[in-house]
């Protein structure tokens, strides 16, 4: 109020009445009065100013942290970070409730076997034998959620037709008429997820057709780590991926084919594998039919063995519809087995399973995955 009665004054003054000297005095006053206001308004601002710019960095690192604590969901630029084993700062043992095992037994020309019961199987984890607690058979008719990935990278260019029609041949083939779902993703510089799992047909169909130019890298394990970590272990039911390429990952990925291997084993997902190293004519250089001939074929293998799965190297239509066929009727023909651990303690330990059969058939094999990591997960059941 002091403000305004002296502004008032001193201008009032400036106008009336008296002599020149007081008004040429009055007017020097007032224009340093002038003065003082717009240097104490600059002050002000600039202290504002300083305040503003405090409370928007504050706001924009709290949304940054929001953000990051987020769960992020299947896209092309999230990269995978593998699950580190748990440490001492953990609050007591944690301890783990159930181990499933998806089993297939095949005869010596490689068929699945039926038939067998729960008294026909003996589980053995680091040598102990353990007891089945529960088990199911083809006639429990489980879903089975497949995910169908594609290498859409330069390495296989030239094979993108051909890949195309594997693709889209094995959905047929595999889809049930109830349960079952399918999804499809593909994988090169990028991991694009096309269709969620689904069983409409149609829809899988214009997914595998929309697929444009390829890629100029393969993160084959990432697409492996990030499919198994965000999208199988939420799923119920059986748990498997088929991957259509020719396996080179050519050392983009972060990940490592041990972590593909382990957050397959930890999610329950069986791997397949079709390798297109040879396209549909079996003329790639080096490379015969049905053979494993290099450090990459062999890398291939021991992904779908130590999961459960098998890698099939084509290098035909027949022999691809064959492969189609086979993993097919596996599917259809897989024990579920599950048993409690004795050693019951999530230690981050490497756990080495073997399953037999109770009577030492022989020519039948086993197949089912190997191991596990003992560390705390979540997992639909």
């Amino acid at each position: 109020m002091r403000f305004w009665l002296k502004l008032l004054y001193y201008s009032n003054v400036t106008k009336g009445n008296g002599s020149s000297s007081r008004r040429h005095q009055n007017r020097e006053r007032l224009a340093q009065f002038y003065a003082t206001i717009k240097f104490t308004l600059f002050y002000l601002l600039l202290a504002m100013r300083s305040v503003l710019h405090r409370f928007l960095f504050a706001a924009a690192l709290a949304l940054s942290l929001s953000a990051a604590s987020q769960p992020s969901a299947l896209s092309q630029q999230q990269q995978p970070r593998p699950s580190q084993t748990p440490t001492d700062d953990q609050e007591g043992p944690v301890y783990i409730r159930e181990v499933r095992l998806p089993v297939t037994v095949q005869d010596k020309k490689k068929q699945p076997v039926t038939g067998l019961t729960k008294n026909d199987f003996l589980i053995y984890e680091d040598k102990q034998q353990q007891e089945i607690k529960g088990f199911f058979d083809e006639k429990d008719s489980q879903p089975i959620y497949v995910a169908v990935l594609m290498d859409t990278s330069g390495s296989v260019a030239g094979k993108l037709k051909f890949e195309q029609e594997s693709a889209k041949n094995f959905i047929y083939t595999v889809t049930g008429l109830r349960k079952d779902r399918v999804a499809f993703a593909t994988f090169d510089h990028e991991i694009k997820l096309r269709q969620d799992f689904t069983d409409k047909l149609d829809l899988l169909d214009k997914a595998v057709d929309n697929i444009g130019k390829p890629g100029n890298r393969t993160l084959f394990y990432d697409a492996i780590w990030e499919f198994c970590d965000e999208k199988m272990r939420s799923v119920p039911g059986r748990r498997v991926i088929v991957v259509i390429t020719d396996g080179d990952d050519n050392n983009y990925s972060r990940a490592t084919l041990k972590d593909a291997i382990d957050i397959a084993q930890r999610t329950e997902t069986t791997i397949f594998a079709v390798s297109t190293k040879a396209g549909l004519s079996g003329s790639a250089p080096g490379v015969e039919m049905g053979t494993v001939s290099s450090a990459v074929d062999r890398d291939l293998l021991r992904l779908c063995e130590e999961t459960g799965g098998s890698a099939f190297f084509t290098g035909d239509v027949l022999e691809l519809e064959r492969a189609f066929t086979r993993i097919s009727k596996e599917l259809r023909s897989t024990y579920i087995l599950t048993y409690t651990p004795t050693n019951n303690k999530y230690d981050g330990s490497e756990r080495k399973i073997e399953v037999k059969l109770a009577d030492n058939r022989g020519g039948l094999k086993v197949k089912t995955r190997k191991g596990y990591k003992a560390i705390s997960d979540s997992l639909r059941k």
